[in-house]
């Protein structure tokens, strides 16, 4: 069977707002068996087993089962350089794309189109395993979105990770190429794959680490997606998977709320540091649950071929039926816990899978702030952890990043799960000069109480899903709250735009903000529902519920905010405090 065109043929079906796209000149396959001898040349179902086929072409199979049986979502590694030719050829129109295509098959080359907000730009999600950039990344990022003016701009994610805004699909060739010259991709950074790998943002300078993160998740990573090209093999998972590791009692990447965390841990009896695996931890709509003890530990000899076993285990067994119900938590929810150990071994090869290791620890710890100044491990050496407000870079700040790391540091910089960023291996001799620039008069290095644990998805400014702004109203609001309290500790404060929570407000903020239905002297307006008591660290919990349908305004979110940090968390109104 052809391949499916990427633009409008004659034989067209018309979707929504006009858009046309191909349709099959064949019907669908009436079989797995079908499938596999017509359309597996292109179709998700490639690398299935028949009983994975059965369940992706199923009449209960959610609609993107049936998008990836059509065509492949690793077709959009070939397809997007085709189309951006194509665009600025001028042989074919936007309005004639594919709809599946622009808004669905392209996340698999990591551009999301953003329709509902900003139609025919796209954000272009990365892969930066571990959160580190070196200077030659930093630039490039920084001419990317350049040319976009007021459209480009960039983020820092709750994955340690960046997404570039503004980005055109006739651009987005040159851009990929340039991200693969500077040793960056975008491939396989959305839709059914696996996110960016995270890891100790302070990997390789923390004295407190058991092991350097950053060479692991290098190795994870080119394994995973073919240096950046992307791994055909891994396409069709029945939904997204979360990974990380965690190399300190901190848990700075949250092995909590991952579908595979990897936390290090030092055997007793011979000293090597192995890791014990929890699965499951994610949240959704529908959902919000912790990781489980997998009940083994893997060898870093182990930690490639477990991670690629788990893969193929949660591809071959995983659910595909109610979209809302196919993260891994599901298939192990199904199958036991015991049995999913018994198929990652089989999938290993009869790998033999140790028990986990047990360690005891004399007190609480108690998980360290990276921003401000750090004594490395390293004598003389220092990192500089410095707040980004919500995470929101313009193209300037990736060129003066790349500055100040080649002037100060050690040329790279770390971005964190915060949305902040690190500068690693500052001489104590440079750090007088290095605080003096300008850059930390925006980016303060020892920020108030609340802006230093603020964290923000990218709110209904360009996320069609937002139901309330988030960005510049969380930077609004948090600096009031400053300017009228007293705090005497740090309140992490995470505002979200909606119930899928990317600011993961109902996981591990001390306060979650998420946009919701409020009223307003009886009319609808955007406001947001309020969680407590999210915590980090070692022992983690999920948030609560605490209120809900309060306005976004700052005349009512304020003074909410305002009650619950002094009652929950023994703040103190100022007596100069400007009343809202």
């Amino acid at each position: 069977m052809q391949s499916q065109s990427l633009s409008r043929r004659t034989c067209t079906r018309t979707l929504g707002r006009g858009l046309v796209t191909p349709v099959l000149a064949t019907a669908a396959p009436a079989s797995a068996a079908q499938a596999a001898d017509g359309i597996n040349a292109h179709s998700g179902l490639k690398h299935l087993p028949e009983a994975a086929r059965v369940r992706a072409l199923d009449r209960k199979a959610n609609k993107f089962e049936k998008v990836k049986v059509e065509k492949c979502g690793s077709r959009a590694w070939t397809d997007v350089f085709e189309l951006s030719r194509l665009l600025k050829e001028g042989n074919t129109k936007w309005e004639d794309l594919d709809l599946d295509d622009i808004d669905i098959r392209m996340k698999w080359a990591g551009l999301f189109h953003r329709g509902k907000r900003t139609p025919g730009k796209f954000m272009m999600r990365l892969k930066v395993p571990n959160g580190e950039l070196d200077a030659r990344q930093l630039r490039f990022l920084a001419s990317a979105i350049a040319p976009y003016g007021a459209d480009g701009c960039a983020d820092i994610t709750t994955r340690a990770n960046i997404q570039l805004r503004g980005v055109t699909l006739a651009d987005a060739d040159a851009i990929i190429r340039g991200l693969w010259d500077v040793g960056l991709t975008s491939f396989q950074s959305g839709m059914d794959s696996v996110r960016n790998l995270t890891g100790n943002p302070i990997a390789g300078v923390d004295p407190h680490e058991l092991i350097d993160t950053r060479p692991l998740l290098r190795e994870m990573e080119a394994m995973l997606f073919n240096n950046g090209k992307g791994r055909e093999e891994f396409a069709n998972l029945p939904r997204k998977l979360n990974i990380c590791i965690s190399s300190t009692r901190d848990d700075f990447p949250h092995t909590h709320i991952n579908d595979v965390g990897f936390e290090a841990v030092r055997r007793p009896d011979d000293g090597e540091v192995v890791f014990n695996v929890v699965v499951g931890g994610f949240f959704s709509i529908k959902r919000n649950v912790m990781s489980i003890p997998l009940g083994c530990s893997v060898t870093q000899d182990q930690l490639m071929p477990f991670t690629e076993a788990l893969l193929r285990v949660f591809r071959d067994h995983g659910p595909r039926g109610d979209r809302q119900q196919t993260r891994l938590m599901w298939m192990v929810d199904a199958i036991g816990v015991e049995k999913f150990r018994q198929l990652l071994s089989e999938y290993m090869g009869g790998a033999e899978l140790a028990p986990p290791v047990h360690v005891h620890h004399e007190g609480p710890w108690e998980r360290r702030d990276v921003l401000g100044v750090h004594p490395q491990k390293q004598p003389g050496l220092n990192w500089v952890g410095a707040c980004v407000p919500a995470g929101r870079l313009q193209a300037a700040d990736f060129d003066e990043f790349a500055r100040i790391a080649e002037t100060y540091g050690d040329g790279t910089v770390r971005i964190t799960c915060e949305e902040n960023v690190i500068f690693t291996n500052v001489p104590d001799a440079k750090l007088p000069d290095m605080l003096a620039e300008p850059l930390f008069q925006r980016f303060k290095v020892n920020p108030g109480l609340l802006l230093r644990g603020l964290v923000s998805c990218t709110g209904n400014q360009f996320c069609g899903f937002g139901l309330a702004e988030t960005k510049a109203r969380a930077v609004k609001v948090v600096e009031m709250l400053e300017e009228q309290l007293e705090l005497t500790r740090p309140v992490r404060i995470h505002f979200t735009g909606c119930p899928n929570s990317c600011g993961q407000a109902q996981q591990v903020g001390d306060i979650g903000l998420m946009g919701a239905p409020a009223k307003l002297d009886g009319k609808a307006v955007e406001g947001y529902k309020i969680f407590l008591g999210g915590k980090i660290g070692e022992n983690p919990q999920l948030a609560t519920e605490f209120a809900q349908g309060i306005p976004a305004v700052e005349s009512h979110l304020v003074p909410k905010l305002k009650e619950i940090l002094i009652k929950e968390f023994g703040a103190k109104e100022k007596e100069t405090a400007v009343v809202v």
